[in-house]
């Protein structure tokens, strides 16, 4: 179960990282759209696993490895927004949310 304090941390974090993964999507992952779905945090605060949707889907292992490797500039970047809310800028690992791909497949599976 979530404390509210992880709670309020994980929406602060899904809003600034959303904010600069736009910002820099260009350059990051050229003619994709790239969406920060969910953030959960760690109940230390120090491990923010953050779920990205990628559109296309095409190619999105790709992307994630770019936004892993671009993990210490983002968290930088994070830690510039966040310097007033949070004593710790939590550590931040990118996963695939594919359930826009499921609900597709099922709803092509529903067609036929």
């Amino acid at each position: 179960m979530e404390s509210t304090r992880q709670k309020k941390v994980a929406r602060l974090v899904q809003k600034e990282l959303a904010e600069i993964i736009m910002h820099h999507g260009g350059e990051l992952a050229p003619g994709k759209m790239i969406s920060v779905t969910t953030v959960r945090v760690s109940p230390d605060l120090s491990l923010a696993k953050t779920y990205i949707s990628i559109f296309p889907s095409e190619g999105s292992a790709e992307v994630v490895e770019v936004l892993r490797n671009s993990v210490p500039r983002l968290r930088y970047e994070l830690g510039q927004k966040v310097r007033n809310q949070l004593r710790i800028v939590p550590e931040i690992a990118f996963f695939v949310d594919d359930s826009n791909d499921y609900i597709d497949k099922i709803s092509n599976l529903l067609k036929d």
